[in-house]
């Protein structure tokens, strides 16, 4: 049948769809076009599982750290040049760990949104391996240090190093519960027991001085021990530092522990 017009009528069946307001807009919103992607939402369940990674992280990190240390001073105290050499080539291995530590904290803060208490823990244990990273670096200068003193005369102040060297270990140990357990109290004891390695390192300065006086041909050995005694007491220091983390974390305030 035609109109007055002779033209045939349109076939509503057959219409063409009407032009696109705004070309070039995807019209595909289907549950499995991209666009209609709903983000997961934050569960309890999945960010402690998250938490729990990063302190094994955190965990296996303090303890090759502490391990350093030991070896570091073991190699000190026995001049033994080979051994102070295995740990200055086995740093890779720590920096590793620090990689995979701060890709998870990334990871969880972009995936899981983490707001308040959650963002404070993941902020603190990112922190918190930083400072163990540099704690491995310093092993690594006390171990270079042993190996220029292995052929060397022993210099009576360096007697005091291994003294030195185990309390500074104790204390990273000592801060790693108290990280996992999240004590504000004992980080604050932790951070007060600084003032041992203080007082140790600064009578060791001191002797070795008194002895560099007394004979010049101390003096090359003497500086090697001023360095050694000076990278264990800066571990001593981010001891303190992540104990302000552990603060941090309890109390959402930054508090300087060694004023």
């Amino acid at each position: 049948m035609t109109d007055p017009t002779g033209r045939q009528p349109a076939d509503p069946h057959n219409e063409a769809p009407p032009p696109d307001e705004h070309p070039g807009r995807p019209t595909d919103v289907s549950p499995a076009h991209p666009l209609a992607e709903i983000p997961r939402p934050f569960t309890r369940e999945a960010m402690d599982l998250l938490e729990q990674e990063i302190k094994d992280g955190i965990l296996r990190m303090g303890s090759m750290v502490a391990q350093r240390h030991l070896a570091a001073v073991d190699a000190l105290e026995s001049h033994d040049e080979e051994a102070a050499f295995a740990i200055i080539t086995s740093d890779d291995r720590l920096n590793e760990e620090l990689g995979a530590v701060s890709n998870l904290v990334a990871q969880t803060i972009v995936k899981e949104q983490p707001v308040a208490r959650d963002l404070r823990f993941l902020m603190a244990l990112d922190h918190v391996a930083y400072e163990l990273e540099r704690m491995g670096d310093h092993a690594s200068s006390v171990a270079k240090q042993a190996r220029k003193l292995a052929p060397k005369a022993p210099v009576p102040p360096q007697d005091r190093l291994p003294e030195l060297g185990r309390l500074v270990v104790q204390q990273v140990r000592d801060i790693l519960t108290a990280v996992v357990e999240v004590d504000e109290q004992r980080a604050r004891e932790i951070a007060r027991e600084d003032d041992r390695v203080d007082e140790l390192y600064h009578t060791i300065f001191a002797d070795t001085l008194e002895s560099m006086r007394q004979d010049p041909a101390n003096v090359d050995a003497g500086a090697r021990i001023l360095f050694a005694a000076h990278y264990l007491e800066r571990t001593g220091d981010r001891v303190t530092n992540i104990a302000e983390d552990i603060v941090f974390l309890a109390t959402g305030e930054v508090e300087d522990l060694n004023p």
